[in-house]
């Protein structure tokens, strides 16, 4: 008797700007919503702490090839650091390890945040993805290591006092990939002389996507079943064709995660030439005349990655029509 082969899933295609809740994992995200949409393949662009929330863009299909462009975007959180406390993890997971009686008043905060804007050095936290001689940083610290991990390079746009307590502070910040907003928590609280851990931490965007995009997994479940029991249904009944047209309607297509490259649109006979893998002659006035990266589009559908010279488009990276 032959194997049955392993069923693969639709080639859906697109983004999902989750709205992650407290308490769910990253990985966790990705396989709830690859599991509503039955896609073959999926990916996140940056990975989200399950005590945080918010925006965890997840690539479905072909938009897997664009993860990279949208973890190089900027992002921005809003987070609270709590006074008083340092804590392992530089978050409420984990235990206290110092602590004070001092609070700092908001101008004393106020003055400590030009030391962190703009390009600085950070080193990120014990309970990190850090690699450490082939190990993750967190899975040392889990086993009680205390390891020496590198400061490195970040820039930090922006950070801004939203709001002020007697204990807690609100803070935002636009900053640019690898940083970590925990490492920011600790530091200024061992800056002030006082402590200081996330009490919460929110992801409010992820360049290109807005909080306009969010959609949360109440909203996608809603859109798959309707009125329909997730679980139930009469086993016996014959299986009837699933409709995803109003799950799929809430993807963010494709090539939004390219704008920030150079856009060329081409005719549906370039467009199959291009995903053929052929140069084409780049027409119309407004067109990029040199470019190391540019995107090709067809009727709005994204057609493929590549370079312009010399007046071609030359694709390195081609999606399905």
């Amino acid at each position: 008797m032959g194997r049955r082969g392993k069923k693969k899933g639709r080639p859906v295609s697109g983004w999902v700007v989750l709205d992650k809740p407290v308490g769910m994992g990253s990985t966790e995200a990705v396989s709830k919503i690859k599991w509503l949409f039955q896609a073959e393949k999926a990916g996140h662009a940056g990975t989200l702490d399950p005590l945080a929330s918010g925006m965890l863009p997840i690539a479905l299909g072909e938009a897997t090839k664009t993860v990279p462009y949208v973890q190089d975007g900027a992002k921005v959180y809003r987070f609270t650091v709590a006074w008083g406390e340092e804590r392992s993890t530089d978050d409420l997971e984990g235990p206290v390890t110092e602590s004070s009686q001092l609070r700092p008043a908001e101008a004393e905060v106020r003055a400590l945040l030009p030391k962190y804007t703009g390009v600085i050095m950070q080193t990120p936290p014990q309970f990190s993805a850090i690699k450490i001689a082939g190990e993750r940083a967190y899975d040392l610290a889990r086993e009680g290591e205390t390891v020496d991990i590198p400061a490195r390079e970040i820039e930090i746009g922006r950070l801004d006092i939203v709001e002020h307590g007697a204990d807690r502070t609100v803070f935002e910040v636009e900053c640019g990939k690898g940083t970590y907003v925990r490492s920011l928590a600790r530091d200024m609280g061992r800056d002030l002389g006082c402590f200081g851990h996330i009490s919460e931490l929110r992801r409010v965007e992820v360049e290109p996507f807005t909080p306009e995009d969010f959609v949360t997994i109440a909203e996608l479940e809603a859109a798959r079943f309707g009125e329909r029991d997730e679980a139930g249904g009469d086993a016996d009944a014959p299986e009837t064709p699933i409709d995803f047209g109003a799950i799929d309607a809430l993807l963010v297509e494709t090539a939004a995660a390219l704008d920030c490259l150079p856009q060329v649109v081409v005719s549906d006979d370039a467009a199959t030439r291009i995903r053929l893998g052929n140069p084409v002659i780049i027409r119309g006035r407004d067109a990029p005349v040199e470019a190391e990266e540019a995107c090709a589009t067809a009727r709005g559908r994204l057609v493929a990655i590549g370079a312009i010279e010399q007046g071609m488009f030359k694709p390195k990276r081609v999606f399905a029509g």
